[in-house]
């Protein structure tokens, strides 16, 4: 039998001591200050998971949260700019956190998703027909709300934190730096605060922060896309006639546009645009293309002014979101693609309070404990990439598209059996699955030998149209 021995440097040894006993050296003590710079759902989740923890095992800990934003005004004042849909998944995380949703702030349930092409529409309903996914407006409503009606869930989430004894402080933080062995958090009018650890969760515009070189950061911010949000005057009832409870996703050959969806909420029809560089000419192109018009109600057409905003996402991931007494949660660090950054938020959020109560609030501290959570994340977001991937390719392939709407509408047919390909479409569109778990759900023998059974026979009948599965929405009188 042969042994090996591992070879270590005479340094190896030390440098490793002295890493741990400076992972050993930043516990959260009793009286520490965190500061929370951003109060949306990464800030609010971070500062209310934090409190609880920490209340738990009796450390007593001030946390002060700076948001500017005031999430009771409508229109940009309080909008922190998201098409607003919580997955079932998130819904069901926060439910075992205590954490219910009051009628208030939900202001739509969605039932089911209507996939519109230029071959046929589909409806995909949930598969345990439950209203558990959320369209929620993040701020108190558009520019120009006739009637407040809901509330924000912005607003919520952070009133939960207060409850739990956070302190909003509506000042917006220009630059963070060290001060002695802390961090110091500066305002525009030059008010300074102290903190024993910070966290940025200012979403993907950090560069709204200041960080001095002297904090010695290895942190590179995401990889952004712009993207396109509007929304639109309906009014509830007649906005439930004609969309009743479901979610209007559209697959069109338009290029720079990965996904697309009107989502019902209250009074609201938000239009949400997502994919590479959204400009004036791609919007145009959607809000004209048939399949958008024939969804909308005849002769509808968008009004001289309306509320809508251009908003970045994270679509890459970050380099160390995480240094000595400061972390970086939410799309300034890793989310996930496209879908259920709120929800990413959640679990990121969890995982740095998590940390900084139980293993300190050392870079060490957050590279074994917190950078894992990030990792998982970066990983999933590979196979979401893959995805998209794909579905560019339907958009591209005309014969492609009449197959999958050929097989979604076998599926719906069936009373009983799996439906694999829609479960995929459903956890696609909503976010409510790992988009790991979707490609395996996809990538099952049996779903993609109907993909192609259904494909091939569409092409022997000419890619003719697919037949729309009735009701998907109703004509107005």
């Amino acid at each position: 039998m042969f042994t090996t021995q591992r070879r270590t440097r005479p340094h190896t040894a030390a440098a490793a001591g002295q890493r741990a006993e400076h992972h050993q050296g930043l516990p959260l003590a009793a009286g520490a200050r965190v500061g929370v710079v951003g109060g949306g759902p990464a800030g609010s989740f971070f500062a209310l998971f934090l409190l609880d923890i920490a209340q738990r095992v009796g450390l007593d800990l001030q946390v002060d949260v700076f948001e500017p934003k005031d999430f009771g005004q409508p229109g940009p004042l309080g909008c922190n700019m998201c098409g607003g849909v919580v997955s079932e998944s998130l819904v069901q995380a926060l439910a075992t956190e205590g954490i219910l949703l009051p009628p208030t702030v939900v202001e739509r349930g969605i039932d089911s998703y209507v996939l519109h092409t230029d071959v046929g529409v589909v409806r995909i309903p949930t598969p345990l027909d439950e209203l558990r996914i959320a369209a929620v407006h993040r701020g108190a409503g558009p520019r120009g709300i006739p009637q407040r009606k809901w509330r924000s869930f912005d607003g919520y989430l952070l009133e939960l934190a207060v409850r739990k004894g956070a302190r909003v402080i509506r000042t917006r933080i220009e630059e963070v730096g060290p001060s002695a062995d802390r961090l110091q958090a500066r305002s525009r009018d030059g008010s300074e605060w102290t903190y024993d650890l910070v966290a940025i969760t200012t979403g993907i515009k950090t560069g709204s922060v200041r960080l001095s070189p002297a904090l010695g950061l290895r942190y590179r911010p995401p990889r952004a896309a712009r993207t396109y949000i509007s929304e639109f005057y309906f009014g509830e009832e007649r906005l439930a006639r004609r969309f009743g409870h479901a979610m209007h996703v559209f697959l069109l050959n338009l290029p720079r546009l990965e996904f697309a969806a009107l989502i019902p909420k209250g009074d609201y029809l938000t239009f949400c645009l997502l994919g590479w560089e959204i400009d004036d000419a791609l919007v145009e192109s959607f809000f004209q293309a048939p399949e958008v018009r024939a969804c909308l109600p005849p002769g509808w057409e968008r009004p001289a002014h309306f509320c809508h905003c251009r908003p970045c996402l994270n679509v890459g991931g970050t380099v160390e979101p995480f240094a000595d007494r400061m972390v970086f949660i939410g799309d300034c660090g890793v989310s996930r693609l496209y879908k259920d950054g709120i929800g990413a938020a959640y679990r990121a959020a969890k995982a740095a309070a998590v940390t900084a109560v139980f293993e300190g609030v050392s870079a060490e501290a957050f590279r074994r404990h917190y950078w894992p959570v990030c990792r998982a994340l970066a990983r999933d977001n590979r196979a979401g990439h893959l995805i998209f991937s794909l579905t560019r390719l339907l958009q591209r392939w005309r014969f492609a598209r009449c197959g999958l709407l050929r097989l979604v509408q076998r599926e719906q047919q069936r009373t009983a059996g799996r439906r694999r390909m829609s479960e995929a479409l459903w956890d696609t569109f909503t976010g409510s699955s790992s988009y790991a778990n979707v490609v395996r759900r996809a990538a099952h023998p049996g779903c993609w030998g109907a993909l192609l059974w259904e494909t091939l026979a569409g092409l022997r009948r000419g890619g003719v149209q697919v037949q729309s599965t009735p009701p998907l929405c109703t004509p107005e009188t």
